[in-house]
């Protein structure tokens, strides 16, 4: 019989669970910034003042980012697990049959 992918065992779920947290929460960042600098330009063209990126970068982009990569740790977290324990128990299973 040959191994399938579930070989790498407990090793490679940290891999996967911290690099879909990192480029989740790039992309959020990306996303909340882009949204956030818009945001703060049609603010500053209806008040007639000078657009504030700065709290576009600090107050709504970045804990918006922290917000959805501790989500996406958490939750990457328990799929990886879930998905191990079940490819574990299929394994046993067809093991025994």
């Amino acid at each position: 019989m040959a191994k399938k992918d579930s070989s790498l065992g407990w090793i490679g779920i940290p891999a996967r669970v911290f690099a879909m947290t990192f480029l989740f929460t790039l992309l959020s960042f990306a996303i909340a910034l882009l949204l956030s600098i818009l945001g703060t330009v049609v603010y500053s063209q209806v008040k007639h003042v000078a657009p504030n990126l700065s709290f576009a970068y600090r107050h709504i982009a970045f804990p918006f980012a922290i917000t959805a990569g501790a989500i996406v740790l958490a939750l990457s977290l328990g799929m990886e697990i879930r998905n191990y324990r079940q490819r574990k128990a299929l394994d046993g299973i067809e093991r025994a049959s």
